[in-house]
Parts: structure tokens; sequence; C-alpha cells
């Protein structure tokens, strides 16, 4: 069966505002006050939690701060895991191109490296979990992306086959997945990365979820060996 595998943090959903709210929070409850911003540290929240955590803490001066972002982690989850969807919102068009890619036969599914629970809870308080057939986190197996092997289960959970699948994403750790995985990548224009996308030369661009339809049917026949 063909495949279609979507990232979701920046790919699916913007999901910045509600990462920034949750490192910041750490800060907050400390005294720190608030040193991420919601829009310049939008690239970063997609990033991860660790990545906020360590530049937060490297603008409040603290140097080799990674004993602080491992103790903050477990805080920076409980915070977001209470908010994860207060700002956060499916991207336009990409549900109705999920549909469109449904009813023509493909199966679909997202890997991602937010850890799976939280990514469950966010996808069914959007109401859009049951559109997909397969959900790996980062905590799903031993590894994580870039490692294939998330985006294989990824794949093969939905009942699809590698060598027939796309990776849709937002990131270099996307573009090295389906690299290690050996299918082509789309990568969405759209965030706030998107300037960095063309250089990670991807097998496509994707600038408007209505032309995922078309690029999937053209890019999955070259993915059979």
């Amino acid at each position: 069966m063909r495949t279609v595998i979507f990232d979701l943090d920046g790919t699916l959903a913007d999901t910045s505002r509600d990462l920034i709210d949750a490192a910041n929070a750490c800060f907050e409850d400390v005294g720190l006050g608030l040193p991420l911003d919601p829009l310049q540290d939008a690239t970063t929240a997609f990033l991860g939690g660790r990545a906020m955590l360590r530049l937060a803490f490297q603008r409040l001066g603290v140097a080799a701060p990674e004993a602080e972002v491992e103790a903050q982690f477990p805080v920076f989850l409980a915070h977001y895991a209470q908010n994860l969807d207060r700002h956060t919102r499916i991207y336009p068009g990409a549900v109705d191109a999920v549909e469109r890619l449904r009813s023509a036969g493909y199966r679909v599914g997202i890997c991602t490296n937010k850890p799976e629970a939280l990514a469950e809870d966010l996808l069914a308080r959007l109401g859009v979990r049951g559109m997909f057939g397969s959900l790996v986190g980062a905590d799903t197996l031993p590894v994580r992306k870039p490692d294939p092997a998330p985006y294989r289960a990824a794949v093969e959970r939905a009942g699809g086959a590698v060598p027939l699948s796309i990776l849709i994403g937002d990131s270099a750790t996307d573009r090295n997945t389906a690299r290690a995985a050996g299918v082509p990548c789309v990568l969405v224009t759209f965030g706030p990365a998107a300037a960095e996308m063309p250089a990670l030369e991807p097998e496509a661009l994707l600038a408007d979820y209505a032309e995922l339809f078309d690029l999937a049917g053209r890019l999955i026949p070259q993915a059979v060996p």
C-alpha cells in the first residue's frame, strides 16, 4: 500500500506557542521570568523541549547547562501535558489533504519525536487521531528520528510498505530520517524555518497542503526499488 507518513510538530500542527509557554513556565516557577519569545523562538520550539530549555539557560547566563536541562525536562513535560492544546492549531488544508489521500487508498501515519502519550493526547484533543493508521513517538521504540526504525514502524503499522512511502516533515531531522530509510522527503515551507528548507535538498518542497496529493502521486513511484 502507498503510504504517507507525517511529522507532527511544525508539519501537521503549529504547536510552537504551547511548547514555548511550557518551557517558560519552568523558569517562571522559580522567579526567572520568561526567557523565551513565542514568535522569535518558534523554530527552536520545533527542535524539542531540551533545545528550548538549553536556549533559555544560555540567555540566563548559565554555562554548560546540560545538568539543569535534564533536571527541568520532566517539569517542562508536566507543564506541557496540562496545556498542550491551548494555542495549537492544525495547519490550513492539512485535514483535507489527509482525507483526500485516504479516500484514494493511501495509508497515512505519524512519526514524531514528541513522546507518544503526549502526541496521542494532542491528536485526540484536536479531533484528528482517527485519521491516522499509526503513531510512533519518541519513546515508542528504543531509538527516535533520525534513526529510520521509527519511520519504518510508522509505515508498517499503518499497513504500508517502506519502498512505497514518503515522509512529510519540517526539519533536518526529518530529511535525515528519510535519507536513512531510503525514501523521498517532502519539507513544508509554511513554518518558521521555511527559509532553511531548500538547503536540505528534499525531493520536494510543500508550500500548501493542496499540493500534497499530486506530490505523493509523483514521488512514491520513484521509491519503488
